[in-house]
């Protein structure tokens, strides 16, 4: 049996925990987002506001991709830790290979048909006839790197759960740096504009993905032997069940990206802006609340294994510890990211290039109506994610689905009937703030249960 006094997760400081674990997932959540920032920054420097439009365009595609590695990748680690946690050392590995395995299998079926249907995609997810050439010169590069996007973004978090948070920090950073160079070179030097940005995007992944598969031959904790990353339908389902929340948040996120085109390019067309600067700015905002997103979600995934462990050694004191320091630097960051999208919305938009009036116009009060409760927005990823860390799924499904599917869906179809394309704005400022309360009650009433008020074991 594992000792839990001997697993630095059961015993250690849960504030040195957190800082262990939350910073270096954080960076790797930072890095991550530098791919689609990055390549929108060079992309609107270069090309302006329709490559800009075209980009997020695509951009439902990324969450689907990330709904896959979530899956895996939280699953497996969740499963993972808890295992541990409960002294089943011999059975934990089949979570590890397992979620390896199956990510980078389901990347590559997601590949093949991004290829394959990429011209309805395109018109599906709302592109115009301005934006729709270089909206497929990027999706059909990009495409060949979902594998190893996938298989790299899913390592992260096993490789986390191994107790080795700074190398998946290492892992993210080495490919994104690479992209970065090469984005400057393939679309300034050599001229490639969207394939350029692409090309650039793939090797970067490619790169991650053989730093994770070396990782993976000397895991530290359990040996992986072949046998580990052969698919057991038992074990995937059980990864599958503690990572759908996480996974579903993704895809109700691309859900949520396409009808947002949709509605952006009807009620734009409606409007004096036109269809194509309502997705520009979309797609600017989007790629700036990344970088928030990255701060809070990377908090969320560096408090799963402390959550996982403690929960599956019933030391529930340290969970609701861990939770509450989780949520605590959450309100700081989501305070700082509302501060600068109220005080400085312009300048945030003029980073990815220049527009036209029109465009600064719309764009300021986007992103200042649409991000009007921003300071609310920690709360549901960090506690559905901790719904799913210890081991609840169905309550982590239903809190990751608030947001974008419960109640923004629905505000965004009914608002602009009757506000036009200021409804959309609407829609996402009150959607933040009802998913908040939501996720607060139902937090609430699983931390106040008694065995949370009784003292640590250790």
């Amino acid at each position: 049996m594992e000792n839990k006094s001997k697993n630095p997760l059961g015993s250690k400081k849960i504030s040195t925990l957190l800082k262990e674990f939350a910073i270096p997932s954080i960076i790797a959540m930072l890095v991550g987002s530098l791919y689609n920032v990055v390549d929108q920054l060079f992309i609107g420097q270069n090309i302006g506001e329709l490559g800009n439009a075209a980009t997020n365009v695509v951009y439902p595609l990324v969450p689907a991709c990330i709904a896959s590695a979530l899956l895996f990748g939280i699953g497996g680690a969740s499963n993972f830790n808890l295992a541990m946690g409960r002294g089943e050392k011999d059975g934990a590995k089949y979570y590890i290979g397992n979620a390896a395995s199956m990510a980078f299998l389901i990347g590559s079926i997601i590949a093949i048909f991004s290829e394959i249907a990429c011209n309805d995609m395109l018109v599906f997810f709302g592109a115009s006839s301005n934006v729709y050439p270089l909206a497929e010169s990027y999706l059909r590069i990009t495409a060949v790197g979902f594998p190893f996007l996938i298989f790299s973004s899913c390592a992260t978090h096993i490789i986390r759960a191994d107790g080795s948070p700074k190398y998946s920090m290492k892992m993210n950073l080495t490919g994104a740096i690479t992209n970065i160079i090469l984005d400057y070179i393939f679309i300034f030097i050599f001229g490639w504009g969207m394939f350029g940005a692409g090309f650039a995007t793939i090797i970067g992944q490619i790169i991650s993905a053989v730093m994770g598969a070396v990782y993976l031959t000397r895991y530290k904790t359990v040996r992986l032997d072949i046998a580990s990353f052969i698919p057991r339908l038992s074990v995937v389902i059980s990864i599958a069940s503690l990572g759908a929340a996480n996974c579903f948040n993704q895809l109700a996120m691309m859900v949520l990206a396409i009808v947002l085109n949709k509605s952006l390019n009807y009620y734009g067309g409606l409007s004096p802006y036109g269809t194509d600067i309502p997705l520009a700015v979309s797609g600017v905002s989007l790629k700036c609340m990344q970088i928030m997103m990255a701060f809070v979600i990377g908090l969320s995934q560096g408090l799963q294994p402390i959550a996982s462990f403690n929960y599956g050694a019933k030391q529930y004191a340290r969970v609701k510890e861990a939770l509450f320091g989780a949520l605590k630097t959450g309100a700081v960051i989501s305070f700082l990211g509302f501060i600068i999208f109220q005080v400085f919305p312009h300048q945030v938009i003029e980073m990815f290039g220049q527009g036209s009036e029109e465009y600064f116009e719309f764009g300021v009060r986007y992103i200042r109506i649409y991000y009007l409760f921003l300071f609310t927005y920690f709360i549901q990823p960090i506690v559905s994610n901790f719904f799913s860390a210890i081991g609840k799924p169905i309550k982590g499904i239903f809190l990751s689905l608030t947001r974008q599917v419960i109640f923004f869906l629905p505000l965004l179809l009914l608002l602009p009937r009757f506000f036009g394309i200021n409804g959309i704005l609407y829609a996402g400022a009150m959607t933040d703030l009802i998913a908040a309360s939501v996720c607060s009650i139902v937090g609430l009433k699983e931390i106040t249960k008694p065995q949370y008020s009784k003292a640590s074991d250790n």
